[in-house]
């Protein structure tokens, strides 16, 4: 298989720029489900600390839509390069600063309103992140829609792989007192070195010819609700259990698994190892689905999701390691990328060139809500049944379902050329 080197750079800086912005926005998940509930909310009996926690995580998936909105506007008109260039800098400047945030203890409720504004900030820049980043791959692509936008969501879990190896590296160098006091910051500031790394790749990459030569839209959110409303709704729809699951996996899994007895050093390394599995399993069934279609290989994965999620907390229970990192490893490294992995390839191809910035992040984004309030409902949930994970359990079911029904509902994009204006 042979790449044009245009295409290799495209491809490298979605990578490179999607693991680098998930590794502030899930080091910032992995810290709210072991750190931010004792170091900005202390007055809290456990429980509703752990909610609380969660909440303020909850409000950077509140933002994305609007950073969807706001970068996928001047990216359609302007240009994806210019736009995933400033949202670098937004998420990397708002990590780093969460990192030199102080904590209850020093300045009362301004640390968890500060926390807040600055997640807001990175909820803003992922939102922008995501759909164009997918864009520079798909639009300088010839063939092979799926794997090389499948590149843009295997940053999702190397990032997740960063963020759980600095936060496991630091939190086995220092004592329990010595991490809540600032070991868990150090991963935060590193965040600028990052930053550095990913403006130098991104740098060095062009413009999508299908971008130069689209028509603009004056406003592209009009013509995306005017001219693919249906592909917009399903779209949505389609990823709702993707995230749900995403969220379940990378962040209530951990808060959970350190209750019922595991260790807190044993949970991150169980998530590290199964996003180390996850790259390659995005990758894998990207590539599959140029095969056989985006359809039935998302389809099938909804129905396995749904069925794993009853045998998940099982496992993770179970006691021992093992059983917690193969619960993992098949939940994040195997099932999750059968409907996450096609998902970027889907939501380009469900927009015409001069809306599809916009078109791909409103979907993405909206239906990203459901990562950022499925551990706050999940907590709720568990609070008001005695601890029981069934209700979690048949609440990804229903999410499953929804995703399913909505991905049998729509055409198949993996054939074909990316759609022409109108449709």
């Amino acid at each position: 298989m042979t790449t044009s080197p245009v295409l290799r750079r495209a491809v490298a800086s979605s990578f490179l720029g999607s693991a680098i912005e998930y590794y502030d926005f899930l080091l910032y998940a992995t810290a709210s489900a072991v750190v931010f509930g004792k170091v900005f909310f202390p007055g809290l009996e456990p429980g509703l600390a752990t909610v609380a926690s969660f909440g303020t995580f909850a409000t950077g998936y509140l933002a994305r839509p609007l950073g969807g909105l706001v970068f996928g506007h001047f990216g359609d008109r302007l240009g994806r390069k210019r736009m995933l260039v400033l949202t670098m800098i937004l998420m990397g400047g708002s990590s780093f600063l969460i990192g030199l945030l102080p904590g209850y203890a020093q300045v009362g409720v301004a640390a968890p309103v500060l926390l807040v504004l600055l997640r807001v900030v990175q909820g803003i820049s992922v939102g922008g992140e995501w759909g164009g980043s997918v864009l520079l791959s798909v639009e300088h692509a010839k063939s092979r829609r799926g794997l090389w936008a499948g590149f843009t969501n295997a940053g999702g879990p190397a990032g997740s792989l960063l963020s759980t190896v600095a936060l496991s590296v630091t939190a086995g160098l220092t004592s329990e007192a010595d991490f809540l006091a600032w070991g868990w910051r150090i991963p935060f500031l590193f965040s600028i070195v990052l930053l550095a790394v990913g403006m130098f790749v991104r740098s060095r990459v062009e413009e999508p010819p299908a971008f130069v030569s689209a028509k603009r839209h004056r406003i592209p959110v009009v013509a995306v609700l005017r001219e693919h409303p249906r592909a917009l709704l399903l779209g949505i729809g389609t990823g709702l259990a993707a995230f749900v699951f995403q969220a379940t996996l990378t962040t209530f899994v951990l808060s959970y698994g350190v209750r019922v007895g595991h260790g807190r050093q044993d949970v991150l390394d169980a998530l590290t190892i199964s996003s180390a599995t996850a790259v390659v399993g995005v990758l894998a069934w990207s590539a599959f689905s140029d095969r056989v279609g985006r359809r039935p290989v998302m389809f099938a994965g909804a129905v396995l999701i749904a069925l794993f999620g009853f045998g998940l907390f099982p496992l993770v229970r179970a006691g021992g390691d093992a059983p917690l990192v193969l619960a993992l490893v098949v939940g994040q490294g195997i099932l999750h990328p059968m409907l996450f992995g096609p998902l970027a390839a889907l939501y380009a191809e469900l927009f015409a060139t001069g809306s599809r910035y916009t078109g791909a992040s409103l979907g993405y984004q909206v239906a990203g809500l459901g990562a950022g309030f499925a551990p706050l409902i999940f907590a709720e949930l568990q609070r008001g049944s005695g601890a029981s994970t069934v209700p979690v359990s048949v609440t990804i079911a229903v999410f499953c379902a929804v995703s399913a029904a909505c991905v049998l509902a729509l055409r198949e994009t993996g054939r074909g050329e990316l759609p022409a204006e109108g449709s």
